[in-house]
């Protein structure tokens, strides 16, 4: 699971319709997420009421994200960043899309996969969509009977168990629920998470993301 509504998930690489995929598992039990996909993400940030759309590389092997924010409509004073947080050397970069200004930001949390953890409960499975057209998926959260109540729940599709929505709570509010779409399999271009030559005079402060 990660911290980066349910939306239908379009993946290459998917097995014929009705058949267990890749990433299948016994009636019961999680299923393995891929380990590395590219795709597209939309989280919403419910303390600021603010959407943040990015394409994503993913790479569990290597414990590496990179996020690529896009600007689907013209915000007054906002800016754009490219994050590529590099979980083996527990660094962030921060990467000014326009001026290329970096910032090095040490991470202080522990890499968490887009995955559905081993000891998570099984709380539903159902179809998004309609007829004709829909996706099987299930839902899991860390939610413990009689102990704690869920502050992860995960959406991944049935068949390939592809991340569908991730959504986290903190003192029984909602911090962030994002959406994955338009996934691809494998890495297209593993320079992505190379952080460019502005960095090696990196700032060691995060960037604002307003500039007015």
């Amino acid at each position: 699971m990660h911290r980066l509504v349910f939306i239908f998930l379009a993946a290459a690489g998917a097995s014929v319709l009705g058949l267990p995929g890749p990433g299948a598992a016994p009636a019961g039990q999680p299923c393995l997420a891929p380990r590395q996909w590219e795709g597209r993400s939309v989280q919403y940030d419910h303390s600021t009421g603010r959407n943040s759309r990015a394409a994503v590389s993913y790479d569990a092997p290597n414990q590496r994200i990179r996020l690529l924010q896009q600007n689907k409509k013209h915000t007054p004073c906002q800016k754009f960043f490219e994050y590529i947080y590099l979980y083996q050397s527990m660094v962030m970069f921060q990467i000014d899309q326009k001026t290329k200004q970096c910032a090095k930001i040490a991470l202080t949390e522990a890499w968490d996969p887009f995955d559905i953890p081993d000891n998570s409960t099984f709380e539903d499975q159902y179809f998004i969509g309609g007829p004709g057209d829909m996706v099987e998926v299930q839902e899991w959260s860390d939610r413990k009977p009689a102990r704690q109540h869920e502050t992860w729940v995960g959406v991944y599709t049935l068949k390939d168990c592809y991340p569908v929505q991730e959504t986290y709570t903190r003192n029984s509010s909602v911090t962030t629920s994002t959406r994955f779409f338009d996934l691809q399999l494998g890495i297209s271009d593993p320079n992505v998470f190379t952080p460019p030559d502005t960095c090696q005079a990196a700032r060691p402060d995060r960037m604002a993301e307003v500039d007015c």
